[in-house]
C-alpha cells in the first residue's frame, strides 16, 4: 500500500507528530511519500520509525504558488501511482483541488484532508476568498478530518462541508509513557537543578504561537523559577530579544526540539501556553498525562480538554495580565499543582488515550478506500 502525504510543512509540530505516530503504527505493510509545502521543512522525520519505507521526493511540484491549470495539472499527475493521497492544512490546500479538478481525468486515489488550525494570517480571523476556496476545493474529498469541536463548527458551517464527509477525531497520545518523571538530565545540553522550578512549553517556534507573551508573563515569577521553550522555528531572536528586554534572559532557556516529549514533558512543573490560536493542542494531553497543571489562553478546545480543577487558570485570549496572574498563583502554590496535575492525568487517561484516536484515523483511511480494515 503507497501513501502519499502532502503537508503545508513537515516541521515538528503536534499535526507533523501526530502523523509520524500514525505512519509508525500502520508499520512496514504501508510506503509513505511525504512532501513539504515548505522547502527542507522534514524537521519531524526524526520520529519516524527507520523501519518504514519513506521518501522525502525534491521533484514533487511545488505545493506553492498560484493555483493555475497548468500547475494543479502538474500536482495532479504526480498523485498517480499512490492508493491513498493524505493533505494537510491551508499550505496543501492546491492539491486538494488539483484534486478535485483532476481526480477524475487521471483516476486518482480518493484523498482525506486534515485540518489542525490556523497560523497568523487568520489566528485572529478566517479570510472569506479562502473559505471559498476550501468549499470548492473540499468537494472532492473523502473526509475531512479536524481534531477540535470549534474546528468542526467551522467546517460545517463556514466551509459548507456536509455532516457526512467531516470527521471529529480527538487526538490522542500514549498516556502510560508520561507516568514515569524522567532523568534531570533528559534534555540534551540543559540539566534541571534539584529545588529548581520550571515552567515549560512545547511549541514551534513561530509567530502564532507567541512565545515573547509568555516569557513577558513569566518574568514575574521568583528567581527560582525557570522558563524551559522546547521546540525550533524562526522566532528565536525574537523571543531571546524579548528576555533580554524583560531582564530573565539568564532564566529562559530555548534547548531546541525534543523528539519524545515523554522524556521531557515531566521535568516541568507548570505548562504554559501563550497562543493566538489552538484547537486541540497535542501539548496540553501530554502535559495532562504528566500530571501537570496548565495555564493557557481559552484557544480552541483547552478550556474543556483540561480538568474541571484546572479550568481557572485558562484565561481569557490575549489577556497577558491574566496569563501572568496564571502563572503566579501556581507557581506559589504546591499543593494546588498537586491536586490539579493529578485530576489533569486521571482526565488524560481517560479521555486522551490514543488507542480511540488509532482507531478512527484507521476507519476513516479505509472507508475511504472502501477496505473493510486499514492497513
Amino acid at each position: 500500500m503507497r501513501l502519499l502525504h502532502l503537508h503545508s510543512s513537515f516541521a515538528a509540530g503536534g499535526k507533523e507528530l501526530r502523523a509520524a505516530r500514525l505512519m509508525n503504527v500502520f508499520g512496514t505493510s504501508v510506503e509513505h511519500t511525504v512532501v513539504s509545502a515548505q522547502p527542507g521543512a522534514f524537521g519531524a522525520k526524526v520520529a519516524l520509525d527507520p523501519a518504514l519505507s519513506v521518501a522525502f521526493p525534491d521533484d514533487f511540484p511545488s505545493l506553492q504558488g498560484r493555483p493555475t491549470p497548468p500547475r494543479l495539472l502538474r500536482i495532479a499527475r504526480a498523485m498517480k501511482g499512490f492508493d491513498l493521497v493524505l493533505t494537510y492544512n491551508w499550505g496543501a490546500m492546491d492539491a486538494v483541488l488539483a484534486h478535485r479538478i483532476y481526480g477524475g481525468v487521471f483516476g486518482l486515489p480518493p484523498l482525506v484532508h486534515h485540518e489542525d488550525g490556523f497560523n497568523e494570517d487568520e489566528a485572529q480571523g478566517l479570510k472569506p476568498s479562502r473559505n471559498l476556496f476550501r468549499r470548492v476545493a473540499l468537494a472532492g474529498a473523502s473526509a475531512l478530518v479536524v481534531p477540535s469541536q470549534r474546528l468542526e463548527a467551522i467546517a460545517l458551517g463556514d466551509w459548507a462541508q456536509p455532516r457526512e464527509r467531516v470527521r471529529l477525531i480527538i487526538n490522542g497520545i500514549r498516556t502510560d509513557a508520561y507516568r514515569q518523571t524522567p532523568p534531570v538530565d533528559a534534555i540534551p545540553g540543559l540539566a534541571k537543578p534539584e529545588g529548581a522550578k520550571w515552567v515549560g512549553t512545547l511549541a514551534g517556534l513561530r509567530a502564532v504561537k507567541n512565545l515573547p507573551r509568555l516569557v513577558r508573563a513569566f518574568a514575574g515569577l521568583p528567581p527560582e523559577w525557570r522558563l524551559v521553550i522546547l521546540g525550533e522555528g524562526p522566532e528565536r531572536a525574537v523571543i531571546e530579544a524579548q528576555a533580554k528586554a524583560s531582564g530573565v534572559a539568564e532564566r529562559v532557556h530555548l534547548p531546541g526540539f525534543v523528539p519524545d516529549p515523554s522524556r521531557a514533558v515531566g521535568l516541568f512543573d507548570i505548562f504554559a501556553l501563550s497562543s493566538d490560536s489552538e484547537q486541540f493542542p497535542i501539548s496540553v494531553v501530554e502535559a495532562m498525562a504528566a500530571g501537570l497543571p496548565v495555564a493557557s489562553p481559552a484557544v480552541g478546545d483547552v478550556a474543556t480538554m483540561v480538568s474541571v480543577e484546572n479550568r481557572s487558570y485558562v484565561t481569557p485570549p490575549g489577556d497577558e495580565a491574566a496569563l501572568a496572574w496564571a502563572l503566579s498563583e501556581l507557581a506559589g502554590d504546591d499543593a494546588l499543582r498537586a491536586r490539579i496535575g493529578s485530576a489533569n492525568r486521571a482526565c488524560a487517561q481517560a479521555q486522551y488515550d490514543e488507542n480511540a484516536m488509532i482507531r478512527a484515523y484507521a476507519s476513516t483511511y479505509g472507508g475511504a478506500m472502501k477496505r473493510a480494515s486499514f492497513p
